[in-house]
């Protein structure tokens, strides 16, 4: 299946320079990408598209990332999205809140170009494909 058919990446980063150069490196990769700039917007984005991932940066304006996240978690219909943080926050207590958190993954800036494919593909390979399609209505029986 090529990757963009499937549920979006959802990428939510403030810098505008660094959203558009993941959101093409993503794109190339073969993903449709959903951007956010900061927290409210992508909670608003997650709940209406259900993507596959959500890659998100710690510090976005508004809602920041830690609070993005524990909310995606406690919601129903997203609570099982992989959430990979792409941070500049290189603590050890970072990486163990973002895991306490339910994060899938973790990677400090600046990140590979490649190592940030690798990982957003191995965390969307269970949830890539389409969203099942509603059962059709049964047709009425013949008399």
């Amino acid at each position: 299946m090529e990757r963009g058919v499937g549920r979006p990446i959802l990428l939510v980063e403030d810098d505008t320079e660094t959203r558009l150069a993941y959101r093409a490196l993503l794109e190339h990769a073969g993903w449709n990408v959903e951007e956010a700039g900061d927290g409210e917007r992508a909670l608003q984005i997650a709940a209406g598209v259900l993507p596959c991932v959500v890659v998100v940066d710690i510090s976005i304006p508004g809602v920041d990332g830690w609070e993005m996240t524990r909310r995606l978690k406690l919601d129903e219909r997203t609570r099982d999205v992989p959430v990979l943080v792409v941070t500049g926050h290189a603590l050890d207590e970072d990486s163990r809140r973002a895991r306490d958190l339910g994060c899938a993954g973790y990677l400090v800036k600046p990140v590979p170009p490649a190592h940030l494919v690798a990982e957003v593909a191995r965390l969307a390979a269970p949830l890539a494909a389409p969203l099942p399609a509603p059962l059709p209505a049964p047709l009425p029986e013949d008399r």
